[in-house]
């Protein structure tokens, strides 16, 4: 019996969406998918102090979905996509699903309508 949704690191996915569940660490994301960027660079769009920036990269880091280097008294953090890679392809799993859940949904809207329409005009 095949498993879904089971990675062969549920771990690393786990922290993943934890990471991504948080607002402030998606624009973070956001902002790095556009280049690599300082704490202060960071912090700047955010009403949040550096030290709280640096909590969320973190987090971000421990999901593996950034790192940082130290360049003289810089820190730039840098996006790494691959680990969003391996929610993506969990959620596709779900594709199928949802896909035929919407059609049926389209379907049954289209009939509503049609219903509505027939009643309308028998008034």
């Amino acid at each position: 019996m095949e498993l879904h949704g089971y990675s062969s690191d549920p771990q690393a996915l786990d922290a993943v969406f934890a990471a991504l569940s948080d607002p402030t660490r998606r624009a973070i994301l956001s902002r790095l998918a556009a280049g690599e960027a300082s704490v202060n660079e960071l912090a700047s769009p955010f009403e949040m102090s550096q030290p709280a920036v640096s909590k969320h990269l973190k987090v971000l880091e421990r999901a593996g979905l950034i790192e940082r280097d130290i360049d003289k008294q810089r820190r730039p953090a840098r996006l790494k996509a691959e680990p969003m890679a391996a929610a993506v392809s969990w959620l596709e799993e779900f594709k199928e699903f949802w896909s035929s859940s919407l059609d049926q949904l389209d379907d049954l809207l289209h009939e509503l309508k049609q219903a509505e329409k027939k009643g309308a005009d028998n008034d």
